[in-house]
């Protein structure tokens, strides 16, 4: 049975992964906070803000196919703030 042990331990490896994708794709739109604020000129911004947006997109999407439909769909009815103060029964 070493075999369905080390399959349990790979999916346990992948949904961690998966889980660290999603985050980072968090912290780099989070980046975007921070680009008007770097002291360099309005082209350098523009690529970086564009670079961190084509990452963050990539981050998340890759993670969401690792996870599977399911878990990304719960994760953004999590995080989208029109569901934040709605009750559970509605």
């Amino acid at each position: 049975m070493p075999d369905q042990k080390h399959q349990e331990a790979n999916k346990s490896l992948l949904k961690k992964i998966g889980i660290a994708l999603v985050i980072l794709s968090c912290v780099l739109y989070g980046g975007l906070f921070i680009v008007p604020f770097i002291p360099c000129s309005v082209a350098t911004k523009a690529i970086i803000s564009t670079s961190l947006v084509i990452s963050g997109e990539a981050s998340f999407w890759i993670g969401g196919i690792i996870l599977g439909k399911e878990l990304v769909s719960k994760f953004r009815y999590y995080f989208n703030p029109m569901n934040w103060f709605k009750k559970k029964g509605s």
